[in-house]
């Protein structure tokens, strides 16, 4: 983590170097949102390198003072301190800005010549990362563009690297394609693909949850824990984004990415160190060992969900099918649920289940690791208030933290026992956590991979889901219809294997 006050040359071992920071999509809503508020927290941080340059990439006609007006804009409505933007200020970053197609030639000969610019009056050393903020179709074009250039190439002593945003292709053939675009012009060590989530605090946590406390390790495997869930819930409709999420739903938005990089980290054996392809090779592997669904079993082992209208902290609210960009008929899923099986010693016969939706009763996303019923309970029924299997609940948003739910005995002279929770925020630190985007950005400064998606890890994620989206073309999963503002169709509850039980209810 990076926590100020801070050496800007070191993290740990890891090494900031001055470099070119060259944004493609640099007027767009991402870069303003999230890139150019990030690199002004970083700075409050002193996170940056002494040598930045910020050079911007993009269509709109203007100048490199018309480009630092709208980074300071941005940086004034989100910061979170004056001393963000005054330590942005100080650094006196170099801002340059390019205008050009993505498929013109001399936008990439000007780019070119703005770079060795800034090194020779700037200090940048030659090294390069590039950041497309930009629509995925222009991914090949972009990638393209700079290797025709030479812009990719690596002279000694310097770093070009490539930092691509999500979607990574819409199924396993277009992200197959795109990894071959890519590997065109870049190295696979090269190029950082963005997964968000994994910058988040809890995500990492799990990490140091699992490796660092011998109370927890012990108990994580098929011989204690009876069953995990992982929920992504969201109380948001598809707001502005209904034209997109027509081509996505929740299984492309979702589980193929977020959902599954989090069920990695839980599921991964110890790997030999944390360096970023140790973690990432204990990953993969539990990619490889989920189960390949069956075509003929995915009514039983999947529940797809469209929100209709319903209520959400007592305002009304629309239907999917009413939301704008969406089509009246549209068969599109904003809910899915799926029963997974993780094929290995540890894991055998411990079923996954995931759900992620809109318009849900709350927002949350949490992993809960339900453990076994204890065999035998030496108490009269009487004496027993309300004993629940023991639960710990690793909690990703929006309170991050972890509770552990266990039996204890109720205050007063009769022997009662109740379940009763041990919680853990991080609200007890007195450091900030960084925004992921903070991580995002000075991780790929750094050169650091760990958090980012490798290609096998995209190649295996997409081999999981694929039966789903040929299953969703064809027709063969009924679409279940549910209220905005409850937890989804009942029909997930049936991915249990006892009928008793019940999705948690955070």
């Amino acid at each position: 983590m990076i926590h100020g006050p801070y050496d800007p040359a070191m993290d740990g071992e890891r090494v900031a170097l001055s470099a070119a920071l060259v944004v493609f999509g640099a007027t767009g809503d991402l870069a303003a949102r999230k890139l150019y508020p990030a690199l002004a927290a970083l700075a409050g941080r002193r996170a940056l390198p002494h040598r930045l340059a910020l050079v911007g990439v993009a269509r709109t006609e203007m100048d490199d003072e018309d480009l630092r007006e709208r980074v300071r804009k941005a940086i004034f409505d989100a910061v979170k301190t004056p001393e963000e933007m005054a330590a942005f200020e100080a650094l006196d970053i170099c801002v340059r800005y390019v205008a050009g197609d993505a498929d013109d030639p001399t936008t990439y000969e000007r780019l070119s010549e703005v770079l060795d610019e800034c090194d020779q009056r700037h200090g940048t050393a030659g090294n390069r990362l590039y950041y497309l903020s930009t629509i995925p179709q222009l991914f090949p074009a972009i990638v393209g563009g700079v290797g025709s250039a030479g812009l990719a190439e690596e002279p000694p002593g310097t770093f070009r690297r490539l930092v691509i945003e999500k979607p990574f292709g819409h199924d396993l053939h277009s992200a197959t394609e795109l990894n071959k675009v890519l590997h065109a012009v870049f190295a696979e060590n090269q190029i950082f693909r963005i997964d968000h989530y994994l910058a988040k605090e809890t995500v990492q946590n799990i990490l140091a949850l699992r490796f660092a406390n011998s109370i927890f390790e012990p108990l994580w495997n098929r011989r204690y824990i009876d069953h995990v869930e992982i929920t992504v819930a969201e109380q948001l409709g598809v707001e502005h984004r209904g034209t997109f999420y027509e081509q996505a739903g929740a299984l492309r938005d979702i589980v193929q990415n977020h959902v599954l990089q989090v069920l990695s980290l839980v599921a991964m054996e110890p790997p030999a160190s944390f360096a970023a392809d140790p973690v990432r090779d204990e990953k993969v592997k539990v990619l490889r060992s989920v189960r390949p669904l069956d075509p003929n079993e995915m009514t039983r082992v999947v529940v797809r969900g469209q929100y209709g209208p319903g209520e959400i902290d007592g305002e009304r609210v629309r239907g999917y099918r009413d939301e704008d960009g969406v089509a009246s008929d549209s068969n599109t899923e904003t809910y899915l649920a799926l029963r997974l099986e993780i094929d290995n010693w540890r894991w055998s016969d411990v079923p996954f289940l995931i759900r992620t939706g809109k318009r849900l009763s709350s927002r949350v996303t949490e992993v809960a690791l339900h453990y076994k019923r204890v065999p035998f309970l030496p108490l009269p029924r009487t004496a027993i208030d309300s004993v629940e299997p023991n639960i710990t609940v690793l909690r990703i948003q929006p309170e991050e933290g972890i509770e552990v739910s266990f039996a204890a005995k109720v205050p007063g002279s009769p022997f009662r026992v109740r379940t009763v929770p041990l919680d853990f925020s991080y609200r007890g630190f007195t450091e900030q956590s960084p925004e992921a985007y903070e991580r995002v950005l000075f991780d790929a400064l750094a050169g650091d991979a760990t958090l980012f998606i490798r290609e096998d890890e995209v190649d295996q994620a997409w081999r999981i889901v694929q039966p789903l989206i040929n299953a969703f073309d064809a027709g063969t999963l009924p679409l279940h219809l549910y209220p905005a503002g409850t937890w989804g169709p009942d029909e997930s509850n049936a991915l249990f294997d006892d009928p008793k039980d019940q999705w948690r209810k955070p």
